[in-house]
C-alpha cells in the first residue's frame, strides 16, 4: 500500500521528450523556491494577460464587424453620448502583439518565476529563477538572479549546469530528494554570496 501511494505522488516524465523533462524540473523548482519562503510575483503574468485580453477584444471586433475584409480593416466603436470615437484597426492588433513579444523577449526570457523577497528578509529584491534545457541535450541549467540587479541588496547571480540523468530513474520518475538537494544548495549559495557594494 505504501509503495502504491509513493508511485501515485511521484513525478514521471517521458525521457525522450525534453519538453516533458523541463516541465517536470521547472515545476519542481517553483515548489522548492516557494517552500523556501519566496512568494511568487505574478505582476508580469498579469500584465501579459491584460495585453492578451486587449488583443483578443481587437480580434473579436475585427472578426464580427458588420463588413467583411477589407471593409473591416478600420472600424469604429462610437460612444454616441460623448461623440468620442476609438479607432481600432489591424495596426493596433499588430502593435499589441509586438508589445507582448517584447515583454517575453526582454523581461521574461527563460524565467520560470519571479518572486518577492522573503518576509522578514533584509534584502529588498526578489528572485528571477531561469532554466534552460537545450534540445538534444541532457544538460539542464538553472540560474538565480536578483529581480533588481541594480539594487544595493542584490546578490550575485548563481547557476548550475547538470545532466538530467542524475535526477531521473530509467523509468522517468524524478528522484525528488536529489533534485531538491541540488536546488536548495543553489538557493543557499545565492543567499550566502556577499552583496554588491556601491
Amino acid at each position: 500500500m505504501k509503495a502504491e501511494i509513493t508511485t501515485k505522488n511521484s513525478k514521471k516524465a517521458n525521457l525522450l521528450d525534453h519538453n516533458s523533462l523541463k516541465h517536470i524540473l521547472d515545476e519542481s523548482v517553483s515548489e522548492i523556491v516557494t517552500s523556501r519562503g519566496y512568494a511568487e510575483d505574478v505582476r508580469m503574468s498579469n500584465v501579459r494577460l491584460f495585453i492578451g485580453t486587449i488583443i483578443i477584444v481587437i480580434a473579436l471586433f475585427a472578426q464580427f464587424y458588420k463588413k467583411k475584409f477589407p471593409g473591416n480593416r478600420d472600424f469604429l466603436i462610437a460612444n454616441e453620448c460623448n461623440h468620442v470615437c476609438l479607432i481600432l484597426d489591424s495596426g493596433k492588433y499588430i502593435v499589441f502583439n509586438v508589445i507582448l513579444q517584447l515583454i517575453s523577449y526582454t523581461k521574461e526570457k527563460n524565467a520560470i518565476m519571479f518572486t518577492y523577497p522573503p518576509p522578514g528578509s533584509v534584502t529588498s529584491t526578489g528572485l528571477v529563477v531561469s532554466s534552460k534545457l537545450p534540445r538534444f541535450s541532457d544538460l539542464y541549467t538553472l540560474s538565480i538572479v536578483s529581480a533588481d540587479p541594480k539594487s544595493i541588496s542584490a546578490g550575485k547571480p548563481v547557476e548550475f549546469t547538470k545532466s538530467v540523468t542524475q535526477w531521473f530513474t530509467k523509468d522517468g520518475v524524478l528522484v525528488e530528494g536529489l533534485f531538491w538537494k541540488d536546488v536548495g544548495a543553489l538557493i543557499d549559495d545565492y543567499a550566502a554570496v556577499p552583496k554588491k557594494k556601491k
